[in-house]
């Protein structure tokens, strides 16, 4: 068995425990961070992260990863404190989220521009992973792309890069998917061009439709689906997620399904008391305290939990040759 990176270190895949595989600490705009001092309390944000994720790990959860990467505010030594602070494993990621555009700074530097070149997104993605990040040795486990409506020429681009990084170190990928745009087939349609294994790819938020037939050709692709959205109810109601996770277990498909909330100790996309008001219950231990017991009493067995919150992940996350 492989072992897996995470903040504080390498860890062997067999100890990763229960993992939520889609959670952020913090997705914060660095540059009104830095540009508006009041807009973000230092101190007070990485002391709640501290107690959240205390609370989780209590719960009995022992690893989180946090898809955070550039166009999210990822700050490696921030969530270096974090940790420091609570005894959890919290797995790090590399890549680009853009659902359009790519970011000014590549528009006139690599493949398709005026300017042309190499892609340097590739040897930036693969430095976080063989070398560490932003100087600090903490090394990215994992890739993290994003397709919301359309398969425009960014966010290809990204999703090229990540792929090409993929086939050079052997990590796994997730993406940002829209089940409504049903762009997970998308996704695997551009990434199977490029050389992915899709069985090493997990299919983000793909928990935001009851739409068994679309998530059935997600998983025949060989892909796991993230079922990633627990306590976002206002996108799909709980009650539905929770039947379509049972549906997929009762099918003998829980192989194929990871579990998580994509919650966050702070996001500064909405406004103050917007979780509290729409969405009270999309937090870090809404799955332990309300989600398994509903799928328990949906008929989902003890052996599928565990194979969806510790097999799954630890199979996706473990270190394998490129």
């Amino acid at each position: 068995m492989g072992q897996v990176e995470t903040v504080r270190g390498p860890v062997e895949a067999g100890e990763l425990g229960a993992v939520l595989m889609h959670e952020h600490v913090f997705v914060l705009n660095e540059e009104m961070r830095l540009n508006y001092p009041d807009w973000w309390d230092e101190e007070q944000g990485i002391a709640d992260a501290v107690t959240r994720l205390t609370t989780l790990k209590d719960r009995g959860v022992s690893t989180i990863v946090d898809p955070t990467v550039i166009g999210l505010g990822r700050d490696i030594a921030r969530i270096a404190r974090v940790n420091e602070q609570v005894d959890i494993n919290i797995v790090a990621a590399t890549g680009l989220y853009t659902l359009g555009d790519i970011p000014p700074f590549l528009l006139f530097q690599g493949p398709g521009t005026l300017l042309g070149g190499e892609e340097l997104l590739v040897d930036l993605f693969v430095r976080d992973i063989t070398t560490g990040i932003a100087g600090t040795g903490i090394k990215a486990a994992f890739l993290k792309c994003a397709i919301e409506t359309e398969l425009t020429p960014g966010v290809e681009r990204v999703m090229t890069a990540v792929a090409e990084t993929h086939k050079r170190t052997g990590v796994s990928i997730t993406v940002h998917t829209s089940p409504a745009h049903r762009t997970g087939l998308v996704a695997q349609e551009v990434l199977r061009r490029e050389g992915v294994d899709l069985e090493r790819v997990v299919l983000g938020h793909s928990g935001d439709t009851a739409d068994l037939g679309y998530l059935h050709e997600l998983i025949d692709n060989g892909s796991y689906v993230g079922m990633d959205r627990f306590g976002l109810d206002i996108l799909l109601p709980g009650d539905e997620r929770v039947a379509t996770v049972a549906a997929l277990a009762a099918e003998g498909l829980a192989e194929r399904v990871v579990l998580s909330h994509d919650a966050s100790c702070h996001i500064d996309w909405f406004p103050a008391g917007f979780k509290e008001q729409a969405a009270p219950d999309w937090n870090y231990t809404h799955i332990v305290d309300d989600v398994l017991p509903a799928l328990r009493e949906a008929g989902v067995t003890e052996e599928q939990l565990t194979t969806m919150l510790v097999d799954n992940p630890r199979s996706i996350l473990e270190q394998r040759a490129s």
